[in-house]
């Protein structure tokens, strides 16, 4: 935890019922899943372990496109990205780029994405 622009939110949920809440909320609002990735699961195929981790990323072509346009860096971050995982402790959290960071590592006029901060607390909070 605590990497620079990283929002770290614990969740009361399991690892995969945070990112099934995630994806629900999403979609409700019509924004698109492009990937869901097990990432415990694809280390387990190749022999190795990490806790559960779950990594979805989503966006909407019609916000991220004229960013692009306008902003050709940031299509290194988009679409955007989340990440459940469950820490040594047992704790579950969900963590995301901070809207300020695209301002800052892009030099945008305003923080983007701050439409999707409540359904992302939503998502680990209920």
């Amino acid at each position: 935890m605590g990497a620079e622009g990283v929002i770290d939110i614990q969740s009361k949920f399991s690892v995969s019922e945070t990112i099934d809440r995630l994806e629900s909320l999403l979609r409700e609002k019509g924004i698109k899943i492009f990937a869901r990735i097990d990432q415990r699961g694809e280390a387990k195929a190749v022999g190795l372990s990490m806790p559960k981790t779950e990594l979805i990323i989503f966006g909407d072509p019609k916000t991220g496109t004229p960013l692009m346009a306008k902003y050709p860096s940031i299509a290194i971050d988009l679409p955007l990205k989340a990440v459940a995982w469950e820490s040594s402790d047992g704790k579950v959290w969900l963590s995301y780029n901070a809207p300020e960071y695209f301002k800052a590592r892009h030099h945008l006029d305003t923080a983007p994405f701050m439409a999707l901060v409540p359904i992302l607390q939503a998502a680990a909070h209920g």
